[in-house]
């Protein structure tokens, strides 16, 4: 763990040509597939499916779309960070020669952070109902052994070994150590789930080639425009994400591999070659959390809107693990039950790692860490890798719902997501060396990006938080 904070400063020690072919490029990817273990995770299994359940294939169209366009913003972010040495949190503090305004962006951040700790809490809340459900007596025995408390809710036991191997593999998990175990998870998880997807066509749920046609057509029913808004804000890269990620670049030595800056041709050549590999990290990770997210949503509108099963409340699990069960049987319920605490475990171990991190280079920035060195933020990570987990526990056991947990952290990220975007765009425009700006193209997607993702959370956050305050 000690590279966590040494890659963020760029030296000539640690320069390295770009990889000449595919072959290559594809051995340096990496951080992408950590922000797709993040983005698969609660938001795709608990809310992504609750949409296909409700409103069928309708929104098949607007999940594509989610899921392509934030990448443009998440790819300008790491060109930015590549290019300039700078993770997120230190690039929205030297945004301006205004130093109020990169502090006030700063405290966006920490706000948003901390109600995205109850999207953990839902997390753990997920895997403890997940796997107390797939292994009930051995739930039932154990609960009894340890008191009252736990014989009414067992699942708070399957919580806390949660946490526990939480802390455990972050507590010293270097960059290699994840991006290893996030693969393989993060394989696994796709595979299962589209293979699910596929091969419900041999059940009595295969849906019509009619169905998904429609659901490809630019349409929104009248009485659907609220959950539209939430599916685009829901897939695809959210606004945690686009700060995780320039943190996985740096830390996978993109930034150290260009060098300093000098203004020299070679610096734009091995600039322009790393960008590539960012350019292809991130697609690569979006067609695998694309292919998660489009499955999880077939799931729910092929099986369980037939049913009229919608997932919420202390029964979501219950509900969901009737996607499986219903089309290939009762003895599925089990692995599915496994996969989906498996789904929401990933996602909790890389945002707490993730978080870890972007705090401890938030306290630097501030001047809380008073001596900033590499060995001392390593001492603070550990720290954190350990609180975050246990504070996510806590906020599962008062607060008993996942998916209202799960959209408290949704309404801050949506608060958060048009901040993101238009610092992007002041990045792209005022401070990106000018050898790097991307193509014409890109730059309409990306503005194309901004404004959808402005007006989706402007309108999200008025409804959500009208609910909240007014609803029952």
């Amino acid at each position: 763990m000690s590279s966590v904070q040494q890659d963020q400063f760029i030296t000539t020690s640690g320069i390295q040509d770009p990889p000449k072919t595919l072959a290559e490029a594809l051995r340096q990817i990496g951080p992408g597939i950590i922000l797709a273990g993040t983005i698969v995770g609660s938001g795709e299994l608990l809310l992504t499916t609750a949409m296909g359940a409700k409103h069928g294939f309708t929104f098949l169209w607007l999940v594509l779309f989610s899921c392509v366009i934030k990448v443009f913003v998440q790819i300008e972010l790491g060109r930015y960070a590549i290019s300039s040495g700078q993770p997120t949190l230190q690039a929205l503090r030297n945004i301006s020669s205004i130093r109020w305004i990169g502090m006030l962006l700063l405290i966006w951040w920490i706000l948003m952070m901390l109600f995205t700790v109850f999207q953990l809490g839902g997390m753990v809340g997920g895997v403890g109902q997940a796997l107390n459900m797939a292994f009930p007596k051995f739930s039932e025995q154990l609960s009894r052994s340890l008191g009252d408390y736990f014989t009414s809710r067992p699942e708070v036991i399957w919580a806390i070994l949660t946490c526990l191997t939480t802390v455990v593999l972050i507590y010293r998990g270097s960059y290699r150590r994840i991006e290893l175990f996030t693969t393989i998870l993060v394989v696994s998880v796709t595979l299962l789930t589209a293979l699910a997807a596929c091969l419900l066509v041999f059940t009595d749920y295969a849906p019509s080639i009619s169905d998904l046609l429609d659901g490809l057509t630019f349409k929104t029913p009248p009485d659907g425009m609220a959950d539209a808004f939430a599916v685009f804000g829901i897939t695809g890269v959210g606004a945690t994400e686009l700060f995780y990620y320039p943190y996985w670049c740096i830390e996978k030595g993109y930034g150290k591999f260009v060098g300093p800056n000098d203004g020299s041709d070679a610096w734009t050549q091995r600039a322009e070659g790393w960008i590539k590999v960012m350019h292809l990290d991130a697609w690569v990770s979006m067609v695998v959390f694309t292919l998660s997210t489009i499955a999880f949503y077939a799931m729910g509108a092929a099986v369980l809107h037939p049913q009229g099963l919608i997932p919420k409340g202390s029964e979501m699990i219950s509900a969901l693990s009737e996607m499986y069960k219903g089309p290939f049987g009762d003895w599925t319920q089990t692995l599915f039950l496994i996969g989906a605490g498996a789904v929401l475990f990933k996602t909790l171990y890389l945002a707490c790692a993730a978080n870890s991190r972007m705090l401890v280079d938030f306290l630097a920035i501030v001047g809380a860490i008073r001596n900033p060195v590499p060995e001392i933020k390593v001492g603070w990570i550990r720290f954190f890798c350990v609180v975050f987990p246990a504070v996510a526990l806590a906020l599962y056991v008062i607060q008993r719902d996942p998916q209202l947990m799960v959209k408290l952290g949704g309404i801050a990220q949506a608060a958060t997501l048009p901040m993101m975007a238009f610092a992007t765009l002041f990045f792209r425009y005022k401070k990106l060396d000018r050898r790097l700006r991307p193509t014409p193209l890109f730059d309409i997607c990306l503005w194309l990006a901004t404004i959808s993702i402005s007006i989706v959370a402007i309108y999200s956050l008025t409804v959500s938080i009208y609910s909240l305050c007014f609803s029952g």
